[in-house]
């Protein structure tokens, strides 16, 4: 079941967080895994037998050269994770100065753009393409308004694709992730948000979201594409019973 033993994996933005427990799975499941990241993880990788690349996914033609490099490496890849992004909030739009936007904008968009360009000629037909988008996507919450935009682009990109790559079998989803407990996507505001906000009233875990990136990226996936999965702990699903009692005093309406 979920088999990918042999399986030619490229998973960025690896050096830790979601990439780096995406590529553990993956490895452990009998893939070969190729990971990239601005940060130096040539030591982690070889302590769990990766292939690293040092990767600035906003520059195109870095991920055009690593792109090839793992077809040299591994052969015709079978599974792309465009994983990579930064999660820097707190500014309104009016407070949101140009290099910040451009920074993000860059990373989180062009970054899965320039994947979605490139990887398709290494790949083998009926492979998976998994973006990484974020719950922001669908979610607005004030100071986040150009993350939001970048991940809402991410979610129609992966579409697009999936309707343009259709033909060669090639699935395109994205996995948007609610608060996880990363160095990126938490901290002690992150985890009163999902205490109060979500339906499971904890903030998310790497483990939370390894087993859907591993189905996306085997065979039993192979008529889900152009999917935008939410791994949210229900915040998505509307108001918890801790807001309702925060705001009318009991835990339901009545």
């Amino acid at each position: 079941m979920f088999d990918i033993n042999g399986k030619n994996a490229y998973v960025t933005g690896a050096a830790g967080g979601i990439g780096l427990a995406v590529a553990k799975r993956f490895r452990q499941a009998g893939a070969n895994v190729v990971i990239t990241d601005v940060t130096d993880a040539s030591q982690v990788a070889e302590e769990i037998g990766l292939i690293f690349h040092r990767v600035d996914v906003s520059d195109e033609q870095q991920v055009a050269e690593s792109l090839a490099q793992a077809e040299k490496q591994l052969g015709k890849l079978d599974i792309v994770v465009n994983n990579a992004g930064i999660g820097e909030v707190g500014h309104t739009l009016e407070e949101s100065e140009q290099a910040f936007i451009e920074r993000t904008t860059k990373v989180n968009q062009w970054g899965v753009l320039y994947g979605l360009k490139h990887a398709p000629k290494h790949m083998n037909d009926g492979g998976s393409i998994i973006n990484t988008a974020s719950m922001a996507a669908f979610i607005n919450m004030i100071s986040s308004g150009v993350y939001s935009a970048t991940k809402a682009a991410v979610v129609s990109m992966t579409a697009m694709s999936a309707l343009e790559l259709g033909s060669r079998n090639i699935r395109v989803n994205a996995v948007c992730p609610g608060y996880i407990a990363t160095a990126l996507g938490s901290g002690d505001e992150g985890v009163d948000l999902c205490e109060a906000m979500t339906a499971l009233g904890r903030v998310g875990t790497t483990e939370d979201l390894t087993g859907l990136y591993h189905y996306l990226a085997s065979d039993e996936s192979s008529y889900l594409t152009g999917q935008a999965l939410k791994v949210d702990g229900g915040w998505s699903c509307g108001p918890s019973s801790a807001v309702l009692e925060k705001i009318l005093g009991r835990s339901k309406v009545s």
